[in-house]
């Protein structure tokens, strides 16, 4: 297939790409930069120019393509809200773009989509469409989506994880340096899921060979590591002390990315492993943290 890939020079889209080219499709990639698209050249990639605030750029690209698979996101955390309304605008043009056809679209959410009790696993089966979080956009507009007559499937993320990079926990690290200790919220019980980025990066793969109209996949490695255990290991690649936050300090301690530190984020993949035949086999979220190089993380300023 042919397939069009935004964010394909990121953490996630790159590795997808070269599963897709392992597997013989044709991929063509999303860039805005020289940089990218020296990179995307470099792997036999056909390039793109655009960006996301581009929409219209995008559904021109994807009116060539067999198949869309949509991971770009800007990630400014502190924009949050916004930044889900630009992905919403963008899912919103590549379905015009693909209406009316059965290519499939493939666009990214976040497993605590499929949460709707605290403490349960979130289930492939369960969309929360009141969920706080405001990357419930990309759920709906993946929903307007499939009104339209788009095939769309949905691939949830945990925490995506090599030693370089590991989701929400980076900005973790960055944080908890840059304070000068490591905390947690309460005891540090709650557990959030996550997955080795090569078995991310196949189940992408699969979902589009094996695509399946309105499905929703969940890229879960591990159901639920424990906060208190991620920030111990975390802590004693700084060199840091760990500390327990009420819940008011850690708005303080924490800001933007308190909302997610005190969060149960648990989740289940037996759906998804049933369904598509995936099995992850990357290391687990702690052996990568332990293999960090956290000299790369500048230290606090005096």
């Amino acid at each position: 297939m042919r397939v069009f890939l935004t964010g394909a020079t990121g953490f996630i889209g790159s590795r997808i790409a070269s599963e897709l080219l392992g597997a013989g499709h044709k991929v063509v990639g999303l860039t805005r930069s020289d940089a990218g698209a020296r990179a995307l050249e470099d792997k036999g990639i056909e390039v793109y120019r655009g960006t996301l605030e581009d929409p219209g750029g995008l559904a021109r690209a994807a009116a060539t393509a067999d198949a869309v698979i949509h991971t770009a996101f800007d990630h400014d955390f502190s924009r949050l809200a916004a930044n889900c309304e630009k992905d919403r605008r963008v899912i919103g043009a590549l379905a015009e773009a693909l209406a009316g056809s059965s290519r499939p679209l493939i666009v990214t959410s976040g497993v605590g989509m499929g949460s709707t009790v605290p403490g349960s696993p979130a289930l492939e089966s369960v969309v929360d469409w009141h969920h706080p979080n405001p990357r419930i956009a990309t759920e709906e507009a993946g929903a307007a989506a499939a009104a339209q007559g788009v095939s769309v499937a949905v691939v949830r993320l945990p925490q995506v994880h090599d030693t370089v990079r590991q989701g929400l926990i980076t900005p973790f690290v960055e944080l908890s340096r840059a304070k000068g200790r490591v905390a947690c919220v309460g005891d540090g019980a709650n557990r959030w899921p996550a997955a080795h980025v090569s078995d991310v990066a196949r189940l992408y793969r699969l979902a589009l060979e094996q695509h399946e109209n309105g499905a929703r996949y969940h890229a879960v490695a591990e159901e639920g590591v424990r906060v208190r255990d991620i920030a111990e290991t975390v802590g004693q690649g700084l060199g840091l002390p760990v500390e327990m936050l009420s819940a008011e300090e850690a708005q303080a301690h924490f800001g933007w990315l308190a909302m997610f530190v005190g969060a149960d984020m648990v989740a289940s993949s037996a759906w998804t492993r049933q369904r598509l035949g995936w099995e992850p086999v990357g290391p687990d979220l702690l052996t990568d943290l332990r293999a960090m190089d956290y000299g790369a993380f500048a230290p606090p300023m005096a």
